[in-house]
Parts: structure tokens; C-alpha cells; sequence
């Protein structure tokens, strides 16, 4: 990769936000990470229109926004993370970077010829812009890309 693409995911503030993880129940995803020693949120959030319910577990304590653990449990066998978990198994589902301006990374790839599973960002969980990037694009993983309602104008 030349060092201009890693100039413009500087430019244009690009960390990684969290690693979702699809599980059957939240209390069962968080075992093994509780053991590691750390903490769920407090609160856990439905996503309606996604149909998942979903529990951020912060990897560190010690930094302004920590990157985190994103448990997915399904509402539902019939929603994406159901039918996920049915044809792959528990286990990583994505991983997700935030973005400062969503809508500008989704321009520049568009235009860069990457496949877009959403070309317009939607509303996700802790009311952040969301929008994935597809595999296909991505040598096979699932790339949510997300602007936290804090930077949204």
C-alpha cells in the first residue's frame, strides 16, 4: 500500500472503534471477557431496526475512548446476526472504525470503486451514523464504519 492511503486514514481520523461479536445470550458472550477483567457498560441497547441487542465491554480503562467489545445477540433467528449465527457460528461478525466524517470516507470509497453495503449511513447503536463497507471489498471481513453522534453537525 503506498503511503498515501495511510496519510488520507489520518487525514480524515479513522481508529478502531470496536469488534462486534455475534453471540446466542450477552450474559454468555461476556464470560470469557469478564475473566479478562473487564467491564460491560451499564446499560445494554436495542437496535430495532437491526434486530440485535448489543453490550459494549471497554478494553481499557485508562484512555479518553477506549476501543471496545461489541457483544451482538439477536432478536431473532429471521435478523442479520440470527442468520449469521446460524450459518457461521458464534464469533467475530465485524470490526468497526470510527470515522470523523462518514459521509466524505464513503464519497472517497465510492469512488476508490469499493462495494458499499450502505451508501447512505443510517442510525445505529448509541446513535452513531453507521454504515459497512462490504466483504467483498475487504478480502472477506465486514467493515462497519461509524461517526459518533458527538461529531455529527
Amino acid at each position: 500500500m503506498d503511503g498515501s492511503k495511510w496519510i488520507l486514514g489520518d487525514y480524515m481520523g479513522i481508529r478502531l472503534d470496536h469488534i462486534g461479536i455475534a453471540v446466542n445470550t450477552l450474559d454468555e458472550g461476556e464470560k470469557f471477557w469478564k475473566l479478562l477483567g473487564l467491564i460491560p457498560d451499564d446499560k445494554d441497547e436495542e437496535v430495532l431496526d437491526q434486530g440485535v441487542i448489543t453490550r459494549f465491554i471497554p478494553i481499557a480503562n485508562d484512555m479518553q475512548k477506549p476501543a471496545m467489545i461489541e457483544l451482538l445477540e439477536p432478536t431473532s433467528e429471521d435478523t442479520p446476526i440470527g442468520r449469521f449465527i446460524e450459518k457461521r457460528g458464534i464469533g467475530i461478525q465485524q470490526i468497526c472504525f470510527e470515522v470523523d466524517d462518514i459521509y466524505q470516507l464513503i464519497d472517497v470509497l465510492l469512488k476508490s470503486g469499493v462495494k458499499m453495503i450502505d451508501e447512505v449511513p443510517r442510525r445505529g447503536s448509541k446513535n452513531c451514523l453507521i454504515a459497512f463497507v462490504h466483504p467483498k471489498s475487504t478480502g472477506g471481513v465486514l467493515v462497519e464504519l461509524s461517526q459518533s453522534n458527538r461529531k455529527q453537525s
